[in-house]
């Protein structure tokens, strides 16, 4: 049996489609896997904020209407990229073991008043600026290996990006801070490989789901989905195996408010009435 991987074509996304494969070879003897490259929103736009392209899901979108389309079979992401609910006819199947959920400085070793940092994260610049209200924040698209290569360009101090992707990249050495999630609270699902099929189709890769994974993942997911948050909202949930701590901010970092607790629901609506 051949199972059709579709996957984004940049270098760390194909390295994670390969993972998936490599899962679902593991766990079923003889299947065979096919890569599929497919250019999404987000790569075709690489210059524009992430707010000009639409909504959240400018990396999934192309990706999902391939699997209802059935050109693919299997859809793999990193969860931080994918909308808090799932689309009409697809799920996730599996999630492969959480790597690193942090976020990741490079280029500088702790943060300081007047660092100037790239990112084009709302929810990043706006922690960042909570810890540190004097750093410089600007604009910054493009994947990892481009996002590193701009830093040197245009003489920045830091960019900030995601650990497990640099870890996947075997780029590690150029991190100089892997940020305490509880300060710098990741994106819901940062860390996690999802692999995305029909909901027809589950039990095709329901033998590489990571139980785990799976529970703190879908726990941020369900927090950030009873936010209502958007791409663009600053953001950010994070369940370490026992809490779920979630966060919401100022664009310019200058409020945040915080819940933690057990149930998603609650945390959200604690986090809402404390913004109000």
């Amino acid at each position: 049996m051949l199972v059709r991987v579709g996957s984004r074509g940049s270098r760390l996304a194909l390295i994670q489609a390969e993972l998936a494969a490599a899962a679902l070879r593991a766990a079923r003897p003889g299947l065979a896997t096919a890569l599929v490259p497919i250019t999404t929103t987000g790569d075709r736009d690489r210059t524009k904020p992430f707010g000009e392209l639409g909504a959240r899901g400018v990396f999934v979108k192309e990706l999902e209407e391939a699997l209802l389309a059935e050109r693919i079979d299997v859809a793999v992401h990193s969860a931080k990229d994918m909308t808090s609910t799932d689309t009409k006819g697809l799920l996730v199947g599996a999630y492969l073991p959480r790597d690193d959920p942090r976020d990741a400085l490079c280029g500088a070793s702790a943060l300081r008043p007047g660092l100037r940092i790239g990112t084009a994260s709302a929810r990043r610049r706006a922690l960042l600026l909570a810890l540190e209200p004097e750093l410089s924040v600007e604009p910054m698209r493009g994947n990892v290996d481009t996002r590193l290569r701009k830093r040197a360009e245009r003489g920045l101090d830091a960019v900030v990006l995601a650990a497990a992707g640099l870890d996947r990249l075997g780029l590690a050495d150029e991190i100089g801070l892997r940020l305490n999630p509880l300060e710098v609270v990741p994106e819901a699902g940062q860390g996690a490989i999802a692999l995305q099929v029909r909901a027809a189709d589950a039990e095709q890769v329901a033998v590489a789901d990571d139980c785990q994974t799976r529970r703190r993942v879908e726990t941020e997911r369900a927090c950030v989905a009873r936010l209502g948050a958007g791409c663009l909202a600053p953001v950010g949930a994070y369940h370490d195996g026992q809490v779920l701590t979630a966060v919401m901010a100022a664009d310019d970092g200058s409020w945040v408010e915080r819940a933690e607790g057990i149930e998603p629901a609650q945390v959200a609506d604690a986090l809402l009435a404390a913004a109000r």
